[in-house]
């Protein structure tokens, strides 16, 4: 968007100096002429800049969709998918276990299995390598 915005404001600069140079011949040859040709052009790009604002559509944000042929694929069931989401989040394995209403040894278990279905050695790559797949937003 700010690089549509610059071009806007570029496209505008060179017309200004392309009419100022057109017009020279009319103009006096001193520095007041010089420093209008800059003025002009500065206003042009700030224009140029506003309007590419204006004008450019802004996209809408994209809504997560998660890639459940991915998960059927892995085999990951819908109870590791909550604990894969609260590691994405950064919760140690006792949060997890209260936030899930279980013991800290099935969200190791969990944990472990994530692991070995994603091919992943620790916790940052298998969130990476969820995220990759679109299993987490």
């Amino acid at each position: 968007m700010i690089r549509q915005s610059l071009l806007y404001g570029i496209l505008l600069a060179a017309l200004a100096l392309l009419l100022t140079w057109m017009d020279y011949r009319h103009l006096m040859r001193d520095w007041s002429t010089e420093i209008y040709t800059v003025g002009i052009a500065l206003v042009f790009v700030v224009l140029g800049i506003w309007m590419g604002n204006r004008l450019t559509p802004r996209a809408a944000p994209a809504v997560f969709v998660r890639n459940q042929q991915a998960i059927a694929y892995l085999g990951i069931s819908p109870r590791e998918c909550e604990v894969l989401e609260l590691l994405a989040e950064g919760c140690p394995n006792k949060v997890i276990a209260r936030r899930l209403s279980i013991s800290p040894n099935t969200v190791k278990t969990h944990v472990a299995s994530i692991f070995t279905k994603l091919e992943a050695g620790n916790r940052t790559e298998a969130i990476g390598k969820a995220r990759q797949l679109r299993l987490l937003p």
